[in-house]
């Protein structure tokens, strides 16, 4: 379960991925203009957003499936 909840937040993550670098031209101006920042500044937060989505399913997600996985092999052998 925890495997395939992994798999679905990847997903999700690449999706996302995609729509903001495929409309970024379009909302950047947005953004610059409702928070008062500039280009630099919202790629930072962009970074800062897909480490955080790269940090929750790769050690709050993956490990521990991981770890119960190989539990449950171990304990069908």
């Amino acid at each position: 379960m925890l495997l395939r909840t992994f798999l679905i937040g990847m997903g999700l993550a690449v999706i996302l991925a995609v729509l903001i670098l495929a409309f970024w031209h379009t909302w950047e101006i947005w953004v610059v203009q409702l928070f008062r920042t500039d280009e630099k500044e919202l790629g930072r937060v962009m970074l800062t957003f897909f480490m955080n989505v790269r940090l929750i399913l790769v050690f709050l997600i993956l490990a521990p499936a991981l770890a119960l996985h190989s539990m449950i092999r171990k304990k069908r052998k």
